[in-house]
Order: structure tokens, then sequence, then C-alpha cells
């Protein structure tokens, strides 16, 4: 399956369908929120390596991708108490997200609980200076598959285990809305947080076909090459990931950052119509393979 890089030619019809939406004619469906995890660990060449999970093709949105680990929030999400959270607060997180306190909150929590679900892998300790380290064993995994289910939520797993959220090790990179002419929206917050020492990732999730590591600047080749399959906004990342540099240097730079909710629209360009980028991806994009 090979996705066109962006920028995108759109079809008239596509062209056609945005307007009606921009002209009130459609309404559109309303996004649902959702958070995902850049995983990364240092790469072997410059720049890290990120976590990809393949997407099974009979999956409703996005079948036989590459994506990072993630998904949408669960209510419960938000009732995460003050007991089990560690790091910056829910207050610090709504600013740096551009949300309201209960909704930072929900973000933050669904973001580690995917990535548990989807990697095995638990942003969390038992004080907020300590990372759990193995979280592979039976016990763990029956926990893992019981929040993949719903019939167990973040906030009973960390309290029976005595466990607090490391909020610390997750930082903000971007946050971006599926068009408006598109039938299944998700409003997404994508977050960075380095592999923790002594945890191992592992193919877990009933959602993927099959997972890997790969540095940031080769997924991006595979995807040029029609190798791999993303989404624009998964290769976009991974494209300005790889531009900053080293996991170290993400990471910095993640931690200044505060994000603005990016939805794509259609624009005119070259006689034709694409989605607009943000200016940093349009820069990023000029003279790379094209669609």
């Amino acid at each position: 399956m090979r996705i066109p890089i962006p920028p995108v030619r759109l079809g008239d019809d596509v062209v056609a369908l945005a307007g009606e939406y921009a002209e009130g004619v459609r309404t559109p469906v309303e996004p649902r929120d959702a958070a995902t995890v850049l995983l990364l660990r240092p790469g072997v060449n410059a720049g890290p390596e990120v976590y990809l999970l393949r997407r099974q093709l009979t999956m409703g949105f996005a079948a036989g991708m590459a994506v990072f680990p993630g998904g949408g929030v669960d209510v419960r999400d938000a009732e995460l108490p003050d007991a089990c959270w560690a790091g910056p607060s829910a207050d610090e997180w709504a600013r740096r997200l551009g949300v309201d306190e209960s909704r930072a909150r929900a973000l933050v929590a669904a973001a580690v609980r995917e990535t548990f679900e989807e990697s095995g892998v638990l942003l969390a300790g038992a004080s907020g200076d300590a990372v759990v380290d193995d979280v592979s064993g039976d016990e763990w995994e029956a926990d893992r598959a019981a929040l993949e289910s719903r019939s167990l939520s973040l906030t009973e797993l960390l309290t029976r285990r005595g466990l607090v959220l490391r909020t610390d090790l997750l930082a903000p990179w971007a946050a971006w809305t599926t068009p408006v002419f598109e039938p299944k929206r998700f409003a997404t917050w994508f977050f960075v947080a380095r592999l923790p020492e002594g945890q191992v990732t592992r193919d877990v999730s009933s959602e993927s076909s099959s997972v890997l590591w790969l540095g940031v600047g080769d997924a991006v080749a595979q995807v040029e090459a029609g190798e791999l399959a993303m989404m624009p906004p998964t290769y976009l990342n991974c494209l300005e990931v790889a531009s900053v540099g080293s996991e170290d240097e993400v990471l910095a730079d993640a931690a200044g950052r505060t994000l603005t909710m990016f939805t794509p629209t259609v624009t005119a360009v070259d006689g034709g119509h694409t989605l607009s980028m943000m200016p940093l991806h349009a820069k990023l994009t000029s003279g790379r393979g094209r669609s």
C-alpha cells in the first residue's frame, strides 16, 4: 500500500466535498480526543529510533498503516486522582496542551495507558523519581490485557500496584485534527517519550499485525520509497523528529513546546488543490518525493 507524500494533489470530488462543509451545506463529524506517543530510543545512525505498529488490514481506521502507539481517550482517563500523578501538574499540562485541566488530565493518562496497551511499556513508578523496570511477566500481561479490554482502568491499575503516573517522562510534540470532510475524525495530541531503562517493547496489541523499531530517517525514506505506508501526520512527525537530531535533542526541543491544534484545510496550489501544512512541515517537504 503506497500513500502519497505530502503535499498531495486532491481530486475534484474531494475539493467539492470540502467546499460543501465550508459553505455549511454539510456538518462535520465531531472529532474524538486521542493521544499518541512517539516512543524513542537511541539510533544506530543519526537521529533516534521510533517504535511503530502496523495496523491490521481489517481495522476501520488507518488499516495497514504504520502508526505510533495511541488511541482514543477513555472517559475514565480524566478521573485519574492526584494521588496517582507525579510530575508536572494537570494545570501545567493544560497550559502546554492548550486545553482545560480535565481534558489535559485525560490526554496525559490516555497517552500512558495506550502506550502500555500497545507496546508493553509503562511510564509509571513507585514514586516521582522511580520507574518500574520490568513489566513483561504474566501478571503484568494480564493487567495490560484488562486495560485493553476496558475491564480495568488506569487508576485501578496504578492504585492496586502502588504506582504513580510519571507525567514528567512525557513531553508535548504536536496536535492535529482530521480534516472536516473526513467521515471519521480525531483530535490527536502527539507526545514524545524515552524508552525507560530496563523495559522492553513487546508485540502485544490486538490492533497490530507487526511491530518494529526503525530510525526516524529510515522510516521517512521507506515511506518515500513506497515500502512503508503512513498517514500524513505520522510521516510529517517522523520527518520533523529526524530534522531535530538525537533523542536528547528531540526531548529537549519538546520540553519547551506549547501546542496549538492544527486542522488541515484545502488550499489552492499550482493550478490544483492540496491540504495545508504547518509552515515547518511545508519547508521540510519542499523538494522531497511526490505522489
